[in-house]
């Protein structure tokens, strides 16, 4: 069975979904850490309900992103990860900790990706007047929300539509997606041949 580490700096919404889906047999992995960079954030008593090791691991006590991203490894090591989901994670990875999990390190986004990368993916959608949006599961690269594509699910942008409801619909897309994603992961269905991840029965 996969070890699945979760890394969040807010509410946790994800993570949650991601605990629920483990606990109903749906996911091939459990669940063994979650560590945020926010002493307050959400995810960690979240994590902490369902019984899963939480660690607060705090920026400030390191002196650049290659310090912190070296104790983030070193306790993802300890605990023997196979799979890093990033949730919400709002910390940029540094080129050392990417290449340390080669296609071991997911993400969500909230976009049909490569559309609407970056921050405010909802946002730069409904502003750009799309018809149809959604969420993406992909691995994490050394690029900007770049890395190979492994699910996606569309969700159709309505009228009078606002970033909060268009929100709230991607995010209920990615709480169904993410789990499937690391389930396929767990399983060993995925294979990335280039750009191109494939899903083998």
């Amino acid at each position: 069975m996969k070890n699945i580490a979760v890394l969040a700096s807010g509410v946790g919404s994800n993570l949650e979904a991601i605990l629920e889906a483990v606990e109903r047999g749906e996911v091939a992995g459990r669940v063994v850490l979650a560590i945020s960079d926010q002493v307050e954030a959400a995810a960690l008593e979240k994590a902490r309900g369902h019984r899963i090791k939480a660690l607060f691991l705090s920026p400030k006590n390191y002196n650049s992103r290659e310090e912190y991203d070296q104790a983030l490894f070193d306790q993802l090591k300890k605990t023997q990860v196979d799979l890093v989901v990033l949730a919400g994670f709002m910390r940029l990875l540094s080129t050392y900790f990417i290449r340390s999990f080669p296609l071991q390190i997911m993400n969500i986004h909230p976009s049909l990706l490569p559309a609407f990368p970056g921050l405010d993916g909802v946002e730069q959608a409904l502003n750009y007047g799309v018809k149809v949006t959604g969420c993406t599961v992909h691995f994490v690269d050394e690029g900007l929300d770049s890395g190979p594509i492994i699910l996606q699910e569309a969700v159709p942008v309505i009228q009078n539509e606002t970033i909060m409801t268009l929100q709230q619909r991607i995010h209920a897309a990615e709480h169904r997606l993410y789990p499937i994603a690391i389930d396929l992961f767990c399983r060993g269905k995925l294979q990335v041949e280039g750009r191109r991840c494939f899903i083998f029965d």
